[in-house]
């Protein structure tokens, strides 16, 4: 983590909501998923948050991780393990371009420092969760791994109507438009009935 002391207040409680956020389990579904993913080569970390964070800090298991994702031409050409601090949030920058150029939308992404700094560990779990989600939808062949670990996104369901069932759902009323029938006032009353002398 950065230089940074103790947070105290209002700043404490905002940190304390967002490790809440963090997932134990899916930190082992993650963690059994890269490695099942990249192969050995990247080791695997010591449960807990900390460990899960400094494994991931330099940006090498990620940049492994998107390229085995790829098929073809790999995005991240080079995965240098430096122990200088701009070196790997340069590494993880690149990860995260390659992961939008994958399909992970703008708000499934974690910012550099939240990784690197250990500021929102469970927007690092978000997006790579969402990661593993577009590699299971996806089905490329890529994927290495338990399908059930990620949900499947959405696809397109196109339909097709003929002439004739556009022509024939324009007569139907709609239940958000409300239905007339039987409706009239028959039985109403509004008060005591005029009194005329």
């Amino acid at each position: 983590m950065a230089n940074k002391g103790p947070s105290y207040g209002l700043s404490r409680q905002v940190q304390d909501k967002i490790n809440s956020k963090y997932d134990p389990e899916l930190e082992l579904i993650l963690v059994e998923w890269i490695t099942r993913q990249c192969g050995s080569s990247v080791g695997r970390p010591e449960q807990g948050k900390m460990e899960f964070q400094a494994w991931l800090k330099n940006g090498c298991v990620l940049s492994e991780l998107i390229n085995s994702l790829f098929p073809g031409d790999k995005p991240v050409k080079k995965i240098l393990n430096s122990c200088m601090a701009f070196k790997q949030m340069e590494q993880i920058s690149q990860f995260l371009t390659a992961a939008e150029k994958y399909g992970v939308t703008k708000t499934d992404m974690f910012q550099t420092v939240d990784l690197w700094e250990g500021k929102d560990l469970a927007a690092v779990q978000r997006t790579l969760s969402a990661l593993g989600s577009l590699a299971v939808t996806k089905d490329e062949g890529t994927y290495q791994g338990d399908p059930n670990w990620f949900f499947r996104k959405s696809q397109e369901n196109k339909r097709e109507f003929s002439e004739d069932q556009m022509k024939a759902g324009k007569n139907v009323i709609g239940l958000q438009m409300g239905s007339n029938k039987g409706a009239s006032q028959e039985g109403m009353s509004y008060g005591r009935q005029r009194q005329i002398l």
